[in-house]
Protein backbone atom coordinates (compact mmCIF):
# COMPACT_ATOMS: atom_id res chain seq x y z
CA UNK A 1 0.00 0.00 0.00
CA UNK A 2 1.06 3.46 -0.76
CA UNK A 3 -0.78 6.62 0.27
CA UNK A 4 -0.45 9.68 -2.58
CA UNK A 5 -1.41 13.04 -1.73
CA UNK A 6 -2.01 16.41 -2.95
CA UNK A 7 -1.52 19.80 -0.35
CA UNK A 8 -2.06 23.18 -1.28
CA UNK A 9 -0.69 24.59 1.82
CA UNK A 10 0.18 21.62 3.91
CA UNK A 11 -3.10 20.00 5.75
CA UNK A 12 -3.44 16.92 3.28
CA UNK A 13 0.39 16.89 3.35
CA UNK A 14 0.33 16.08 7.21
CA UNK A 15 -2.61 13.52 6.91
CA UNK A 16 -0.99 11.80 4.40
CA UNK A 17 2.36 11.92 6.21
CA UNK A 18 0.82 10.84 9.36
CA UNK A 19 -0.70 8.08 8.17
CA UNK A 20 2.12 6.76 6.05
CA UNK A 21 4.28 6.60 9.55
CA UNK A 22 1.24 4.37 11.34
CA UNK A 23 1.00 1.79 8.86
CA UNK A 24 4.46 1.89 7.91
CA UNK A 25 4.22 2.69 3.89
CA UNK A 26 5.34 5.38 1.62
CA UNK A 27 3.78 8.99 1.20
CA UNK A 28 3.83 10.88 -2.26
CA UNK A 29 2.49 14.01 -3.70
CA UNK A 30 1.66 14.09 -7.27
CA UNK A 31 3.66 16.75 -7.83
CA UNK A 32 6.64 14.53 -7.79
CA UNK A 33 8.22 13.65 -11.07
CA UNK A 34 7.89 10.07 -10.58
CA UNK A 35 7.03 6.78 -12.74
CA UNK A 36 3.33 7.07 -11.75
CA UNK A 37 2.03 3.71 -14.06
CA UNK A 38 4.26 1.53 -12.66
CA UNK A 39 4.11 2.81 -8.67
CA UNK A 40 0.36 2.40 -8.97
CA UNK A 41 0.50 -0.58 -10.88
CA UNK A 42 2.94 -2.31 -8.46
CA UNK A 43 0.77 -1.35 -5.47
CA UNK A 44 -2.82 -3.93 -4.11
CA UNK A 45 -4.28 -0.40 -2.10
CA UNK A 46 -4.06 2.74 -2.81
CA UNK A 47 -4.74 5.61 -0.08
CA UNK A 48 -5.45 9.28 -1.43
CA UNK A 49 -5.71 12.28 0.33
CA UNK A 50 -6.74 15.66 -0.93
CA UNK A 51 -8.31 18.76 0.41
CA UNK A 52 -12.03 19.23 -0.07
CA UNK A 53 -13.13 22.76 -2.32
CA UNK A 54 -16.87 23.38 -2.03
CA UNK A 55 -17.48 19.66 -1.51
CA UNK A 56 -14.78 19.04 -4.52
CA UNK A 57 -11.92 17.68 -5.24
CA UNK A 58 -9.37 19.97 -6.46
CA UNK A 59 -8.91 20.47 -10.30
CA UNK A 60 -5.03 19.14 -10.08
CA UNK A 61 -6.12 16.11 -8.41
CA UNK A 62 -9.27 15.01 -10.50
CA UNK A 63 -6.54 15.85 -13.26
CA UNK A 64 -4.44 13.67 -12.07
CA UNK A 65 -6.96 10.60 -10.95
CA UNK A 66 -8.21 10.78 -15.21
CA UNK A 67 -4.40 10.80 -16.25
CA UNK A 68 -3.73 7.48 -14.32
CA UNK A 69 -7.92 6.04 -14.18
CA UNK A 70 -6.30 2.76 -15.85
CA UNK A 71 -3.76 2.56 -13.10
CA UNK A 72 -6.41 2.45 -10.25
CA UNK A 73 -8.98 -0.05 -11.73
CA UNK A 74 -9.69 -3.36 -9.60
CA UNK A 75 -6.98 -1.52 -6.77
CA UNK A 76 -8.32 -1.10 -3.29
CA UNK A 77 -8.97 2.25 -2.15
CA UNK A 78 -8.78 4.53 0.88
CA UNK A 79 -10.32 8.21 0.55
CA UNK A 80 -9.09 10.55 2.63
CA UNK A 81 -10.08 14.55 2.95
CA UNK A 82 -9.38 17.33 4.63
CA UNK A 83 -11.99 20.19 4.93
CA UNK A 84 -12.32 23.27 6.98
CA UNK A 85 -16.35 23.33 8.54
CA UNK A 86 -18.10 20.09 6.08
CA UNK A 87 -17.67 18.77 2.81
CA UNK A 88 -20.93 16.38 3.24
CA UNK A 89 -19.46 13.62 0.44
CA UNK A 90 -15.82 15.19 0.34
CA UNK A 91 -14.10 11.61 0.14
CA UNK A 92 -17.25 10.08 -2.13
CA UNK A 93 -16.82 12.92 -4.38
CA UNK A 94 -12.96 11.08 -5.97
CA UNK A 95 -14.79 7.75 -6.03
CA UNK A 96 -17.33 9.27 -8.70
CA UNK A 97 -14.27 10.60 -10.77
CA UNK A 98 -13.37 6.66 -11.36
CA UNK A 99 -16.55 4.67 -13.20
CA UNK A 100 -16.96 1.37 -11.06
CA UNK A 101 -14.53 1.73 -8.42
CA UNK A 102 -16.98 2.84 -5.47
CA UNK A 103 -17.10 -0.96 -4.63
CA UNK A 104 -13.05 -0.90 -4.39
CA UNK A 105 -13.55 1.69 -1.61
CA UNK A 106 -12.33 -0.09 2.08
CA UNK A 107 -12.50 2.89 3.65
CA UNK A 108 -12.69 6.82 3.42
CA UNK A 109 -13.01 9.29 6.03
CA UNK A 110 -12.93 13.42 6.93
CA UNK A 111 -10.62 15.01 8.56
CA UNK A 112 -10.99 18.44 10.11
CA UNK A 113 -8.11 20.72 9.96
CA UNK A 114 -7.08 24.44 10.38
CA UNK A 115 -8.38 27.20 7.88
CA UNK A 116 -5.84 28.21 5.21
CA UNK A 117 -8.17 31.14 3.70
CA UNK A 118 -6.14 33.52 4.97
CA UNK A 119 -7.78 37.10 3.77
CA UNK A 120 -11.40 35.92 4.24
CA UNK A 121 -12.89 37.76 7.39
CA UNK A 122 -15.47 35.34 8.35
CA UNK A 123 -12.80 32.51 8.68
CA UNK A 124 -10.12 34.05 10.87
CA UNK A 125 -6.63 32.44 11.28
CA UNK A 126 -6.79 31.21 14.93
CA UNK A 127 -4.03 29.96 17.23
CA UNK A 128 -6.22 28.25 19.30
CA UNK A 129 -7.85 26.15 15.63
CA UNK A 130 -4.19 25.08 14.62
CA UNK A 131 -3.98 23.12 17.74
CA UNK A 132 -7.07 21.76 18.91
CA UNK A 133 -7.96 20.49 14.62
CA UNK A 134 -4.32 18.92 14.41
CA UNK A 135 -4.71 16.97 17.58
CA UNK A 136 -7.97 15.75 16.49
CA UNK A 137 -7.15 14.63 13.35
CA UNK A 138 -4.40 12.75 14.97
CA UNK A 139 -6.99 10.45 17.10
CA UNK A 140 -9.37 10.27 14.71
CA UNK A 141 -6.09 8.86 12.40
CA UNK A 142 -5.31 6.31 14.99
CA UNK A 143 -8.61 4.92 15.07
CA UNK A 144 -8.84 4.63 11.22
CA UNK A 145 -5.45 3.16 11.12
CA UNK A 146 -6.88 0.33 13.93
CA UNK A 147 -9.63 -0.28 12.04
CA UNK A 148 -7.83 -0.59 8.54
CA UNK A 149 -5.84 -2.98 10.26
CA UNK A 150 -8.82 -5.05 11.15
CA UNK A 151 -10.22 -5.03 8.00
CA UNK A 152 -13.30 -2.77 8.97
CA UNK A 153 -14.98 -1.00 6.61
CA UNK A 154 -16.06 2.55 6.83
CA UNK A 155 -16.98 4.76 3.97
CA UNK A 156 -17.77 8.66 5.36
CA UNK A 157 -19.69 10.82 2.84
CA UNK A 158 -21.46 7.55 1.02
CA UNK A 159 -25.44 8.24 3.04
CA UNK A 160 -28.01 10.06 1.51
CA UNK A 161 -27.89 13.21 3.71
CA UNK A 162 -23.99 13.49 2.85
CA UNK A 163 -25.05 13.38 -0.80
CA UNK A 164 -28.05 16.48 -0.48
CA UNK A 165 -25.29 18.08 2.02
CA UNK A 166 -22.41 17.55 -0.61
CA UNK A 167 -24.86 19.88 -2.97
CA UNK A 168 -25.21 22.58 -0.89
CA UNK A 169 -21.81 23.41 -2.48
CA UNK A 170 -20.63 21.59 -5.13
CA UNK A 171 -23.38 22.85 -7.49
CA UNK A 172 -21.84 26.70 -7.24
CA UNK A 173 -18.56 25.80 -6.91
CA UNK A 174 -18.03 24.79 -10.44
CA UNK A 175 -18.69 27.87 -11.41
CA UNK A 176 -16.40 29.40 -8.81
CA UNK A 177 -13.76 27.05 -10.23
CA UNK A 178 -13.75 28.04 -13.88
CA UNK A 179 -13.47 31.73 -12.65
CA UNK A 180 -11.14 31.40 -10.12
CA UNK A 181 -8.77 29.88 -13.14
CA UNK A 182 -7.72 33.34 -14.25
CA UNK A 183 -7.96 35.10 -10.73
CA UNK A 184 -4.66 35.62 -9.77
CA UNK A 185 -3.78 38.89 -8.71
CA UNK A 186 -0.63 40.77 -7.48
CA UNK A 187 -0.77 44.02 -5.78
CA UNK A 188 1.97 47.26 -6.02
CA UNK A 189 4.06 45.37 -3.09
CA UNK A 190 5.41 42.90 -5.44
CA UNK A 191 8.99 42.50 -5.38
CA UNK A 192 8.88 39.94 -8.04
CA UNK A 193 10.73 37.45 -6.35
CA UNK A 194 9.57 34.32 -7.86
CA UNK A 195 8.33 32.59 -4.89
CA UNK A 196 4.77 31.79 -6.03
CA UNK A 197 6.14 30.90 -9.60
CA UNK A 198 8.33 28.18 -7.82
CA UNK A 199 6.03 26.93 -5.23
CA UNK A 200 2.58 26.93 -7.86
CA UNK A 201 1.48 23.22 -8.13
CA UNK A 202 -0.67 24.01 -11.04
CA UNK A 203 2.45 25.91 -12.94
CA UNK A 204 0.19 28.40 -13.65
CA UNK A 205 2.65 31.67 -13.20
CA UNK A 206 5.88 33.07 -14.89
CA UNK A 207 8.00 35.71 -14.26
CA UNK A 208 8.76 38.02 -17.26
CA UNK A 209 10.49 40.90 -16.62
CA UNK A 210 10.17 41.11 -12.71
CA UNK A 211 6.24 40.30 -13.41
CA UNK A 212 4.52 38.01 -12.47
CA UNK A 213 1.65 36.42 -15.06
CA UNK A 214 -0.82 33.90 -14.92
CA UNK A 215 -1.56 31.57 -17.73
CA UNK A 216 -5.47 30.76 -16.87
CA UNK A 217 -4.95 27.36 -14.28
CA UNK A 218 -4.97 27.91 -11.07
CA UNK A 219 -6.35 25.19 -8.46
CA UNK A 220 -7.29 27.48 -5.62
CA UNK A 221 -4.79 26.35 -3.15
CA UNK A 222 -4.13 29.19 -1.69
CA UNK A 223 -0.08 28.99 -1.52
CA UNK A 224 1.07 31.46 -3.12
CA UNK A 225 -1.38 33.42 -1.08
CA UNK A 226 -0.17 32.07 1.96
CA UNK A 227 4.10 32.18 0.69
CA UNK A 228 4.40 35.39 -0.34
CA UNK A 229 6.83 37.60 1.73
CA UNK A 230 4.92 40.77 1.02
CA UNK A 231 1.36 39.14 0.94
CA UNK A 232 0.74 40.54 -2.81
CA UNK A 233 -0.50 37.81 -3.99
CA UNK A 234 -4.52 36.86 -3.90
CA UNK A 235 -6.61 34.35 -5.84
CA UNK A 236 -10.76 34.95 -5.90
CA UNK A 237 -10.66 36.81 -3.06
CA UNK A 238 -8.78 40.02 -3.44
CA UNK A 239 -7.95 41.34 -0.20
CA UNK A 240 -4.38 41.73 1.46
CA UNK A 241 -3.82 39.06 3.82
CA UNK A 242 -3.24 40.19 7.73
CA UNK A 243 -2.02 37.13 8.54
CA UNK A 244 -0.83 33.88 6.63
CA UNK A 245 -1.37 30.35 6.99
CA UNK A 246 2.19 28.74 7.66
CA UNK A 247 0.66 24.70 8.07
CA UNK A 248 0.50 23.05 11.01
CA UNK A 249 2.79 23.58 13.92
CA UNK A 250 4.85 21.27 15.40
CA UNK A 251 2.46 19.49 18.05
CA UNK A 252 3.73 16.06 18.06
CA UNK A 253 7.45 16.99 18.23
CA UNK A 254 8.67 17.03 14.30
CA UNK A 255 9.53 19.40 12.40
CA UNK A 256 7.08 20.87 9.67
CA UNK A 257 8.27 21.95 5.79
Amino acid sequence: MIIIYFSGTGNSKYIAEQFAKRMDIQAYSIEQKLNWKELLSSEDTVAVCYPIYGSCVPRIMRSFAFCYRNCLEGKKLIIFCTQMLFSGDGARAFARLLPGCEKQVIYAEHFFMPNNICNFSLFPISEKEKRKKPLKALKKLDRVCADIRRGIVKKRGWSLGSTLLGKTQNVAFAKIEQQGRSSFHTDESCIGCGACVQKCPAHNLELIDGRVVQKGKCTLCYRCVNLCPKQSCTVFIHKKPKKQYKGIDDITGESRS
